[in-house]
Order: structure tokens, then sequence, then C-alpha cells
């Protein structure tokens, strides 16, 4: 429905129907905000840019989706993300533990918020933000829950690509195209490769977020590391038969 008069017509198709449920379909820039609270205070927090958004990158299979936790989340972009963020942790009551919650900046400026769970993020984002400031989130987490604290320094040094490979082809993983070259290149950048090994199974795109495996980047500016993972996402490729 994108006009009155199309709403007015949506409205008399459906006016038998007692109870309708309506939603907003929100075109935006798509952001995480993830805590690690204590008494309901983030003690560390962290965003991340998803790249294309999930609802593009699960609807096409050639995409090689990106995940970037920024090193600079205080920027005056996301400020109204975070104080949204920190509003629906007051709202929620939240107390201590980890929260992962996903929002929408549209072209306008306007926040929305997306969802958010009492829960760590999955597709190893967890070991994104341990790379993006060399400290251990996972350890953080469970002393927040079990003392009460968070006594790591927390020094935002590097922006973090996961790039996630999704291979050509069903069976299995027969050769990997452009690794070499790109390791040759950016290998001092790579801090993790999780591609899976020639003669393994490939995955079911639809099934899993980390694909047919991924390969993890940083550096401290952020355009050499989009440029890094979209020269990753385009160049080195998986096939299987």
């Amino acid at each position: 429905v994108h006009d009155r008069d199309e709403l007015a017509q949506v409205v008399a198709a459906v006016r038998h129907v007692e109870e309708v449920s309506v939603e907003e379909f929100v075109d935006g820039e798509e952001y995480t905000f993830d805590t690690v609270s204590i008494r309901g205070v983030p003690a560390y927090y962290n965003i991340a840019w998803y790249r294309p958004r999930p609802l593009v990158a699960r609807s096409n299979e050639w995409i090689s989706p990106q995940v970037v936790a920024l090193r600079h989340p205080d920027q005056p972009l996301l400020e109204r993300g975070v104080a949204m963020g920190l509003a629906v942790l007051r709202a929620l009551g939240f107390e201590t533990g980890f929260t992962h919650m996903e929002w929408y900046q549209k072209a306008d400026g306007e926040v929305v918020f997306g969802e958010i769970g009492g829960r760590p993020p999955g597709a190893h984002q967890v070991d994104q933000m341990n790379y993006a400031c060399d400290l251990d989130v996972f350890r953080g987490w469970a002393e927040a829950v079990v003392e009460g604290r968070f006594s790591q320094p927390v020094a935002r040094r590097y922006n973090v690509a996961n790039v996630y490979k999704r291979a050509e082809g069903e069976g299995r993983i027969v050769r990997v195209d452009g690794l070499e070259r790109f390791m040759h290149r950016h290998g001092d950048a790579v801090v993790w490769d999780n591609l899976l090994p020639v003669g393994a199974r490939r995955r079911d795109w639809r099934q899993t977020l980390v694909s047919d495996g991924f390969l993890v980047l940083r550096h401290p500016e952020l355009d050499a590391t989009l440029e890094m993972a979209d020269e990753f996402g385009r160049d080195v490729r998986l096939y299987a038969a």
C-alpha cells in the first residue's frame, strides 16, 4: 500500500475480516546494538552494520553477506540508534546479561526498532567483538553475570568484517578460486579463515547464517575494511559439484 487510494481499496476488501494485522515495510540500513549490561547499564556495547540488510542477503544466493563491527559506535550517525537501544533496555527492565538488538535507520534519519533478545548474536559476531577490541567478551559476559562487573578495558582499535561465502553448485567443495591472491594482498588484515575445505559437503545456505564458511578481517579505517570485504566477496569463489 503506497497511498491513500490504495489503502481505501484494501480496507474495502477486508471489511468482512474481524481483525487484521498490519505491518510497515521499513526500508533503510540495518544495524545491531549489542550490550553486556550490569544492573540495567551497558558495561560494554557494540554496533554492527549488516551489508546488505538481511532481507536482501537471505533472498539472494549469490550475495556474500557481511557483518561489520564498527570501531566508532559513538559517531553522530548512530547516536539515535544508541539512544533507542538504551531506552529499550529501560523499558524491558533488563538487568544483567547479554542483549542483541537489531534496528533500522531510514534515509530521512528516523530510527526504527526491529527486535531484541536477551542473548548474544550468532554467526560468530561475539568473536568479531573480541577482534575489534582485543578482549574476551565471553569472559566479560560471565564476569558480569557471576561477579557483577566487567573488568577488561575496552579499547576500540579496529573495524571488523565477517564475510560469509556461498559456494556455486551442489555437493562437495571441489575448488576455491582467488583465496591465495587475496591472502597475498591482504593477509595481514585477516584474523580468521574459516572457509569450508575442499572435500567438505556444501551447506544449505537457507538454513545457516555462516553459509559455506567465512573470513574475518580487520582494519582501523572503515573504508579500507569495506574495500577488503567487498574484494573478498567479489573475487574469492567456492565451487561445489
